[in-house]
């Protein structure tokens, strides 16, 4: 039997009748109108289209033009974990444990000092219509400290304060030389890189009079240390690695105060077993006086007894 194609369906030469066309056109155009429909109010719904291989945040004027709803949308789809290959590569346990030790010294510092300084690790940052990064790890002074997924500057109202990356093996031009440029241009106040491998530290800050985008100049040092208006901190290096110190110490990290709290533990032990032994000298020496006075009364009832007895025998 032979076929001819109408609208989507193929159907046989005998259907192909002006009514069966007709009907079939209407059908069609019902369907194109549904699917408008749906397109319309999943469009009017999400303004914005997130790219799953590039995903960035609204620009601002987009956001601004958006109703509550609409961003919070966004907020709850901007992804928040990456494959390697779209961050920043794995570099091992050594690249791991500079920045996690890091952020546990500035969090429990900032915690004790009672400074509301948010601290993230490598969490993902939209600035408003750029291409997302995450640094090995970022600082924003006077603000909330309830967890998060990501920082997304619209939704924050505020971009980020401070930024540190950790090379070990990893890609030095990015972080010495596109990031230079970028976080400058984003406004991040002081950007700071640690090259693990080589023990070199470099810091740069916005100047004093910078509004909005501008190019970082480079922090000099003083006695060796690089001071850091952001933390109210200075950062130095020595032979155990990256130091963050304030009023001229350093901040201990979780060794540190563990070998700390066992040595003053020790010392409080002592002291309290040094305690119980005077305790039990004391009571030794308690008891051996309480037998000396017991002795010397029985024998001072024995001498007077014999007294009377002799006095009677007169």
């Amino acid at each position: 039997m032979q076929l001819r194609q109408v609208g989507f369906c193929p159907v046989p030469v005998w259907l192909c009748t002006p009514r069966v066309r007709i009907r079939q056109r209407v059908t069609l155009r019902r369907e194109a109108g549904m699917v408008g429909v749906m397109s319309g109010l999943a469009q009017r719904a999400n303004r914005y289209v997130i790219d799953e291989d590039d995903p960035r945040a609204p620009p601002q004027d987009v956001w601004d033009a958006m109703s509550p709803g609409e961003r919070k949308w966004v907020i709850d789809n901007l992804p928040s974990e990456f494959e390697a290959s779209e961050a920043s590569p794995p570099e091992g346990d050594e690249h791991f444990d500079a920045k996690i030790g890091v952020r546990e010294r500035l969090k429990k510092f900032f915690g004790r000092s009672g400074r509301s300084v948010y601290v993230g690790c490598e969490l993902p940052i939209f600035y408003p219509g750029e291409r997302m990064f995450a640094p090995d790890i970022m600082a924003v002074v006077d603000v909330s400290l309830h967890k998060r997924d990501s920082w997304i500057v619209a939704a924050e109202g505020r971009g980020i304060d401070f930024a540190l990356e950790v090379i070990w093996s990893g890609r030095r031009r990015k972080d010495l030389v596109h990031n230079v440029e970028r976080y400058a241009g984003l406004g991040i106040k002081e950007y700071f890189v640690f090259d693990l491998r080589r023990m070199r530290l470099t810091g740069y800050r916005l100047p004093d009079d910078a509004k909005g985008p501008s190019v970082y100049i480079p922090i000099s040092t003083r006695a060796g240390m690089y001071p850091s208006q952001v933390l109210g901190m200075e950062l130095f290096l020595d032979q155990d690695g990256l130091r963050f110190y304030h009023a001229g110490l350093p901040l201990p990290d979780s060794e540190e105060l563990i070998t700390r709290l066992e040595s003053a533990l020790n010392v409080v032990e002592k002291r309290v077993q040094a305690a119980e032994e005077r305790a039990e000298e004391e009571a030794k020496r308690a008891e051996e006086e309480a037998a000396a006075r017991v002795e010397v009364e029985r024998r001072l009832a024995e001498a007077l007894a014999e007294l009377e007895r002799i006095k009677k025998a007169q």
